[in-house]
């Protein structure tokens, strides 16, 4: 699973890639520069012939690193996917049933740290990386 993850603020899109699809950039897009000015090949938001994102924020949290867990270590966070995020200093929980989110929820909200990456680990812990000048690599398991 990979996001389509353009270089646009105030938006930020997820798509579930297929091959030959074509997911918009720059054509279709809501965001803006982060200049400020408008991305200048832009169309609007629905261009005929592209793909639409399964799932989209209206002001982008800044996402950053990606892990899809698929371990046997916590069964709860079994297909779920994990997405750092920058801007909104946390970890970003996501359910996906086909083309349908069903939970979107976070995670170490309270550090109050920027999040740039997220990787599942062989031993089936979740890793996360901050991005501050005394950043942190966290070893993370689910709450009881």
């Amino acid at each position: 699973m990979n996001m389509a993850r353009a270089v646009v603020m105030k938006l930020s899109r997820a798509y579930i890639p297929q091959k030959g699809k074509n997911y918009g950039w720059p054509l279709a897009t809501w965001g803006i520069n982060y200049s400020g000015f408008k991305i200048p090949e832009a169309k609007g938001e629905i261009v005929a012939g592209t793909e639409q994102p399964v799932f989209y924020w209206k002001d982008s949290p800044a996402v950053s690193g990606m892990a899809f867990y698929n371990s046997d270590k916590f069964p709860q966070w079994q297909q779920k996917l994990f997405i750092g995020a920058l801007k909104d200093k946390d970890v970003i929980v996501m359910s996906v049933n086909g083309d349908k989110v069903t939970e979107d929820g976070r995670i170490l909200t309270d550090r109050g740290q920027r999040i740039r990456d997220v990787r599942t680990g062989p031993d089936g812990y979740l890793y996360v990386l901050t991005d501050e000048s005394s950043g942190e690599l966290l070893k993370v398991s689910p709450r009881n």
